[in-house]
């Protein structure tokens, strides 16, 4: 027990003395023998969810809370957030991080170079990721590039924030989807998909069309990974709910796939569209199509 408080008090006092902040001192991974760096954009151009919502009581959101700590706790990486993108999101502030994490609304304020830099080179590099949660599908829904490289476009969630849906995971071995087992239930809103490119992607999480009370007659995607050139990519689509950033079970999924995503652990990209076309079967069947 006193173990357990010294250790939350510690990361308490990191959290408060800037772990979660932005600064020219950041230093990439590869130059060093230090952890990882993330930058975690948290801007809203749109809806803002009450996950990425700061205030004065509380300078980082749960959200950012919850991956500062996760960084610290692993001592895989270090978190940089941020919600002023004209600022933060520049090429030559591109060169201090390994992972660029989106939770994020509509058209983010980024310059155009610098966004073609981040989708035709940066992200291309190996040792690179993007790692999208939950609204990083609400971004950018008129700019090819991003939901080219994210995998999907949001496209409406007619399951809502209070609905407990049925999840299926289809690999168990894959680092970022193997802690939740074969199936679980949540409560949380998801989300439907447009632009959506299975022969792209490698799908490790649907909704369970069968078992959740709500019945569509199309595939909904909850967890999947791509290569981008020598990049990788994960989108994670649960997250819109607080209490879900406090699963344990959410934290490690997103460990699992970082860890990936720096090349710490394997895990199988190969796309799976089969099981796009065996998903879409059985959720036209369960809703009685």
């Amino acid at each position: 027990m006193a173990y357990s408080l010294l250790r939350n008090w510690m990361l308490s006092v990191l959290l408060v003395v800037g772990s979660c902040s932005l600064g020219a001192s950041a230093v990439k991974a590869q130059d060093s023998d230090g952890p990882a760096r993330i930058l975690f954009v948290t801007q809203s151009q749109g809806f803002r969810h009450g996950s990425v919502t700061r205030s004065e009581e509380r300078p980082l959101s749960p959200a950012e809370r919850v991956m500062t700590e996760l960084g610290i706790s692993s001592n895989l990486f270090r978190v940089d957030c941020t919600q002023d993108v004209a600022t933060d999101f520049t090429r030559e502030k591109l060169q201090h991080y390994d992972i660029v994490m989106f939770y994020t609304t509509g058209d983010l304020p980024i310059a155009e170079a610098d966004l073609e830099y981040f989708f035709n080179d940066w992200l291309k590099q190996p040792g690179h990721g993007m790692l999208g949660t939950h609204s990083a599908a609400d971004t950018f829904h008129n700019y090819e590039p991003y939901w080219d490289a994210l995998g999907g476009t949001f496209n409406g969630h007619p399951w809502n924030a209070g609905d407990t849906v049925t999840i299926s995971v289809h690999d168990t071995d894959h680092p970022a989807s193997e802690v939740w087992g074969d199936e679980f239930t949540i409560r949380d809103e998801i989300y439907q998909f447009k632009n959506w490119q299975p022969e792209k992607v490698r799908v490790l999480m649907s909704l369970n069309m069968e078992k959740t009370g709500l019945k569509k007659p199309y595939h909904v995607p909850i967890l999947w990974v791509k290569e981008y050139g020598e990049g990788k990519v994960m989108h994670m689509s649960l997250g819109h709910n607080e209490s879900v950033w406090e699963n344990e079970t959410y934290q490690n999924s997103l460990l699992g796939g970082i860890k990936w995503m720096l090349g710490e652990v394997e895990g199988d990209a190969t796309p799976n569209p089969e099981l796009s076309e065996v998903e879409d079967a059985k959720a036209r069947e369960a809703a009685g199509e």
